[in-house]
């Protein structure tokens, strides 16, 4: 699934109701398949970037086609679906309900679509993860790793042609890490998954063949 930004504004009002610029992306686009790192410090406007792709927030202008859609003019009800169906998103906070096991929450991503949840494809995404002994205890229960772990299957129980990555290891050791980040580099190539990963970690980066700096193409402060 192909990604095309083109002349997106982003700003937040802040309490004295001044407007704060954090996005202006004249061009950035990803071809389908393709694994891209977005590398820049922390509050530089990754998190903010990718929850605009995903629709999760809402740009001031500009417009983002995926594979061809596009989803800055798609009203709310239609963005949550095309997320669900399409999309996948690994929350730096991982994002996973407490109530429910680990089985649970990602069956639930996959209610989320309005398909029917596939008991057998969640089972094998939480044995390709390395939890599928562990699938039935709840986050509580579950390592910091194993949440995040967690929270990639989630992200790929649906087969999304696109995956959104937010600092997928960064509450993780560094075992984790190189594990997670393993994953997440597998399913894509092997499902052939558009993927955009952001970081500010440089050992992340070196293992991605394409690595753009958000500050190379995003200038909020310049005029619009």
């Amino acid at each position: 699934m192909s990604l095309s930004i083109r002349n997106l504004l982003k700003s937040y009002v802040e309490p004295d109701g001044r407007r704060l610029p954090i996005l202006n992306v004249k061009q950035f686009d990803i071809a389908s398949g393709e694994q891209v790192c977005l590398v820049g410090s922390s509050g530089c406007g990754k998190s903010t970037l990718l929850n605009v792709i995903s629709g999760i927030t809402t740009a001031d202008s500009g417009t983002i086609h995926i594979d061809g859609i596009e989803v800055t003019r798609l009203p709310e009800p239609s963005r949550d679906r095309f997320r669900a169906q399409k999309l996948g998103y690994v929350f730096q906070t991982f994002n996973l309900l407490p109530a429910f096991t680990a089985l649970e929450n990602v069956l639930l991503g996959m209610s989320f679509s309005g398909g029917k949840a596939d008991r057998k494809h969640a089972t094998e995404l939480l044995d390709r993860v390395g939890l599928k002994h562990r699938m039935h205890h709840r986050p509580t229960k579950l390592s910091v790793g194993e949440q995040q772990r967690v929270a990639v299957a989630r992200a790929l129980a649906n087969r999304p042609s696109l995956l959104l990555a937010d600092e997928p290891t960064a509450n993780v050791d560094s075992s984790n890490q190189d594990n997670i980040l393993k994953l997440i580099l597998e399913a894509s190539r092997e499902n052939n998954v558009s993927l955009l990963l952001v970081t500010h970690s440089p050992d992340v980066a070196k293992q991605f063949t394409r690595v753009d700096k958000l500050s190379d193409f995003n200038t909020p402060g310049a005029a619009a």
